[in-house]
């Protein structure tokens, strides 16, 4: 029987040193990577979120994914990371009105899915305001979340709620709550375990965490962090501040249990995307070796390489296969 697997992707983005289409393209490529995720790119006219690429600049970046072999897993959009409510708290974060962010943001984000054959938007649960506990929002969270997954089940797509520091839904057990009061397949929970432990929470507690998300889950980031002697938990997390992201293998989120677990789930998680139109369950790499912060991080195309030899390193422990490409992939690209 053959072993349970992930499909391999990453935010591109966190590769480049200048964000360049072929930087991201071409390290992905050479990584043995056959996907990944779309955040920030420089399609010729300047780096640019993808929420914000001209239709010029979309076709560059589709010939160019021909041209490297690679395709799109997830639109890596900002959606849900502005404020749910109308409130001046301290914060940069930003406010919409929820009909006015769903008609054109939201609506985008599906627009560029399926522009770029992905089934899978990555987003969030809106900025609570600070001072206040997440649980007294939930309510009207639960509410404009459902409206997105109408809207991305609408489109033939997921959408993927990551869980992530000073959001409404910051740990497991809150986007539990989420995830069964929405009652959508159009939504499910991304794990990512060094989000947690910048929060403070122990490898014991953030197995916890992914034991209330996995009835939810839809894929993973990998990213770790290892905490540093000294560093205090105030409940808000200053994310420009965060310097000692690690690859798995060295951080304190405890993946390698995570991963022994998640082993006897791949299977029926894997048939559950693919009801989605979603090919497997993927593990997308987000590191941040070499800097954090809000709306994205940093690797260097050596970093995403560690960081990639590690997580592989520590499936092949836990007994999960992490295919690359291989010299049939590339014999198939030369109609062999």
């Amino acid at each position: 029987m053959a072993k349970p697997e992930f499909i391999l992707t990453g935010f591109s983005d966190e590769a480049a040193n200048q964000k360049t289409i072929d930087q991201q393209f071409s390290v992905f490529a050479a990584l043995g990577l056959k996907y990944l995720s779309l955040r920030f790119i420089d399609a010729g006219n300047g780096v640019k979120n993808v929420m914000n690429l001209s239709d010029e600049e979309i076709a560059t970046v589709k010939a160019k994914l021909d041209e490297y072999g690679l395709r799109v897993s997830s639109i890596g959009s900002p959606i849900g990371k502005v404020k749910l409510l109308d409130v001046d708290d301290g914060t940069s974060n930003k406010f919409f009105p929820f009909d006015e962010y769903l008609e054109n943001q939201v609506q985008r984000a599906c627009q560029l899915a399926n522009v770029f054959d992905s089934k899978l938007i990555r987003g969030f649960s809106f900025y609570h305001p600070a001072g206040q506990q997440p649980e007294e929002h939930i309510d009207l969270v639960v509410k404009q979340l459902q409206a997105i997954a109408e809207r991305s089940d609408e489109s033939g797509l997921t959408f993927g709620l990551e869980v992530e520091a000073n959001l409404v839904g910051q740990n497991g057990e809150i986007l539990q709550q989420i995830h069964q009061a929405v009652n959508s397949d159009a939504l499910v929970l991304i794990f990512d375990g060094g989000n947690l432990v910048t929060q403070g929470y122990s490898d014991v507690q953030i197995l916890e965490q992914y034991k209330k998300m996995k009835d939810g889950l839809g894929w993973i980031h990998i990213k770790d962090f290892r905490v540093p002697a000294g560093m205090e938990f105030t409940g808000h997390v200053d994310e420009e501040s965060l310097k000692h992201f690690v690859p798995v293998e060295n951080g304190d989120s405890g993946h390698l249990e995570i991963l022994r677990d998640l082993k006897e789930f791949l299977p029926a998680l894997a048939e559950k995307m693919k009801k989605r139109g979603v090919p497997g369950v993927f593990a997308d790499m987000e590191p941040h070796l070499k800097g954090g912060g809000q709306f994205g991080g940093f690797s260097g195309p050596d970093g995403m390489g560690v960081a990639l030899r590690s997580f592989r390193s520590m499936c092949a422990k836990a007994g999960i296969e992490t295919p690359l490409r291989n010299f049939d992939d590339i014999k198939a690209s030369r109609g062999f």
